[in-house]
């Protein structure tokens, strides 16, 4: 179907990947489109198969999972694409500083290797959502680690309105639209307007760069 959610596999390991190529395209409403065996083979299967979702080896040869995120994005802010492009960091270490660096680089998360099925299909249907795939509070101590020596507050911050830093504030602690909506008593779809204003304004890709954006710039203390 034209509608699912397209998956693209990078791992250097074969037998990784098939497995869990079985488990995605076993889902309703995902498959996957191609595998990639390094970073340098993922950067070309992007531009020919258009995923919507990339899952990414942080450790390879050629290129690590690190480098063709940063890559991928920087293609990205110049490519025609209909839809975002989310990448999804495969690690075998919790709180990886590897991961930290590819979610400052774009990425919308990550995941342990030994994950379950059931947490694999959530995550990607998180990522194509917009939102991150691990706890708010494990992307604060991650992006803690990066951020030692906060950095200016760009100019464009002071455009936003009151109610776009109050919405700001409320996304940079990981809250959903559901959540903010509560706490600054208004709609969702006046939450979800906000937030595309404040990702215009900051000329940010997704809730997952308010975050990083946030701590960048020491915006959450």
């Amino acid at each position: 179907m034209t509608d699912d959610i397209r998956v693209l596999l990078v791992d250097d390991q074969e037998l990784f990947r098939a497995g869990v190529a079985v488990i995605v395209d076993a889902q309703d409403g995902m498959r996957v489109v191609g595998q990639a065996g390094d970073g340098l083979e993922a950067l070309r299967l992007v531009e020919e198969v258009e995923p919507d979702v990339v899952l990414m080896d942080i450790r390879m040869p050629e290129m690590d999972g690190v480098e063709t995120t940063r890559q991928l994005y920087q293609r990205d802010r110049t490519a025609r694409r209909t839809k975002p492009l989310r990448v999804v960091v495969l690690t075998t270490f919790n709180l990886d500083d590897r991961a930290a660096t590819a979610i400052r680089h774009g990425a919308s998360g990550f995941l342990l290797k030994d994950t379950t099925p059931l947490m694999l299909r959530d995550a990607i249907r998180t990522v194509h959502s917009g939102n991150a795939v691990l706890a708010p509070q494990d992307l604060s101590v991650l992006l803690d680690t990066q951020f030692k020596a906060p950095r200016p507050v760009p100019v464009a911050y002071g455009s936003l309105t009151d109610k776009e830093r109050q919405v700001f504030a409320a996304v940079a602690k990981g809250l959903s639209n559901t959540e903010v909506a509560a706490e600054i008593f208004a709609s969702e779809s006046t939450i979800k307007t906000h937030v595309g204003g404040i990702l215009r304004k900051l000329s940010l890709r997704d809730r997952v760069q308010i975050v990083v954006f946030a701590h960048e710039h020491g915006l959450t203390r």
